[in-house]
């Protein structure tokens, strides 16, 4: 009997106690090729020496001093490292203990900011519809899966509105153009702010590419720069949320810079830190640090653990590594590779409706039915049944379900860790197909009419 309260509090994971590389095991001896990162977090795979030296080292030193008393050499560096590579706007960074703590402290100095600047009016926020920014109050009020925001709605911040998701495989109009249909949806951005009273809102939230809710879906070309035109004729703040998509996934350290675009504020975690410390950061615009200095000129926002002297020589090592190894241009190579082989191997698929990504960022999105894109009856639970398989099988992956609406729909997330060859990805791309056969066979089993199909 455990006396962990699980995610899943019926459960009986297996017990992992070992990781090299790609692969992790558990005290059976069973191999799993981590194929998801965890969550997106394990970007350099598992016991890195150089990551483990110099934690190793730091401890050796100090451990932890807190933000309120000193700052520590790591700190510095960290940040220092960030910046130089950041868009030139943005100058500071606020460490963090995780993602949802990023996203948090983001909404928090947006609100701060206008304050400061004398406009309190501005209280808003607008995200998007099936998004996904965390799990603390402030970042699920600014989500927008109905699934997750159901049960604690009542706990909710009402100053969130939420427009469409860029998701052109399910929002595409027929005869309608990518491009138009990005403008068309990038549009809603301005009605809204508009509908609200201009003066009243204070920032929009996104993820470049939205991961755990859609599964690795980035936005048409010109739709973030339409979305940055109109966050600057009405004084809107624009936040990134990078945490899963940033640092490295996509082929660009910011993700951003795919889409080139400039915002005010960018919230990272996961591959920051690759999962050897918890850490996350918001890299923030000098004008709203300014505007903070000449007011309270204090941060009304904090954690204890916040800029941990040890999860930062731990993300200092990483980052190091992924620019000395050249792991970006192999995050590149590596994920048109990836995508080549999911498209050759899974593309015509009776059940793979689309498959879609950017760099080592890629999502399968399955349905019952090609033709109509109509999902799997939801209470098939297609996206564990396929878990299950994949884990039987030796695959990590992250499938989760509510696609669509929080509810309908099914999908499959995969984020690799950078290292990975070639070989590696045929295995993937291999178990992988063989998990979604053996689930879509279960659930085949399961029913004894053919699949029910959900009109959308």
């Amino acid at each position: 009997m455990t006396a962990v309260f699980h995610r899943q509090v019926v459960s009986d994971l297996p017990r992992a106690v070992r990781g090299d590389g790609i692969h992790m095991f558990d005290d059976l001896g069973r191999r799993y090729v981590d194929a998801s990162g965890g969550a997106a977090v394990s970007c350099l795979g598992h016991n890195h020496r150089g990551v483990i030296d110099a934690i190793r080292e730091q401890l050796d030193q100090i451990a932890f001093a807190h933000s309120s008393f000193f700052t520590t050499e790591p700190l510095e560096a960290l940040a220092a490292d960030l910046v130089a590579d950041a868009p030139a706007e943005l100058t500071k960074v606020m460490f963090t203990s995780g993602g949802s703590e990023s996203v948090e402290a983001a909404l928090k100095l947006a609100r701060q900011y206008f304050v400061e600047i004398g406009q309190p009016e501005r209280c808003h926020v607008i995200s998007r519809r099936q998004s996904y920014h965390g799990n603390t109050l402030g970042a699920l009020a600014a989500g927008g899966n109905a699934w997750r925001r159901q049960p604690f709605e009542p706990f909710l911040a009402n100053n969130v509105r939420h427009i469409s998701p860029c998701y052109a495989y399910r929002g595409q109009a027929a005869g309608e153009s990518l491009q138009a249909y990005g403008l068309r949806v990038a549009g809603e951005l301005e009605d809204e702010i508009l509908s609200l009273g201009a003066e009243t809102v204070a920032a929009f939230i996104a993820e470049p590419v939205v991961g755990a809710t859609l599964g690795a879906v980035p936005a048409t070309d010109g739709y973030f720069r339409r979305i940055r035109e109109i966050c600057n004729r009405y004084g809107v703040l624009l936040i990134l949320d990078e945490v899963m998509c940033g640092m490295g996934r996509t082929g660009y350290r910011f993700a951003c810079d795919a889409d080139e675009i400039v915002p005010d504020m960018i919230a990272v975690a996961k591959g920051l830190g690759a999962g050897y410390q918890p850490i996350g950061a918001v890299l923030i615009a000098g004008g709203i640090h300014d505007a903070v200095k000449a007011g309270s000129g204090a941060l009304m926002h904090g954690h204890t653990y916040m800029g941990h002297a040890t999860a930062c020589a731990g993300a200092l090592a990483v980052q190091q590594i992924v620019r000395e190894d050249r792991l970006l241009e192999n995050v590149q190579s590596m994920g048109v590779y990836l995508a080549q082989q999911l498209d050759r191997t899974l593309g015509q698929h009776p059940h793979v409706g689309d498959i879609r990504g950017r760099g080592l960022f890629q999502g399968i999105e399955l349905v019952a039915d090609r033709d109509t894109k109509a999902p799997f009856d939801h209470e098939l639970k297609m996206h564990g049944r396929i878990k299950a398989s994949a884990m039987e099988a030796g695959l990590m992956c992250y499938p989760m379900g509510g696609t669509i609406d929080g509810r309908h729909g099914d999908h499959i997330l995969l984020a690799p860790p950078f290292i990975v060859d070639a070989s590696d990805i045929d295995e993937i791309v291999a178990l992988l197909a063989v998990a979604i056969d053996n689930a879509v066979s279960s659930a085949r089993k399961s029913t004894a009419a053919p699949f029910q199909r959900v009109a959308m």
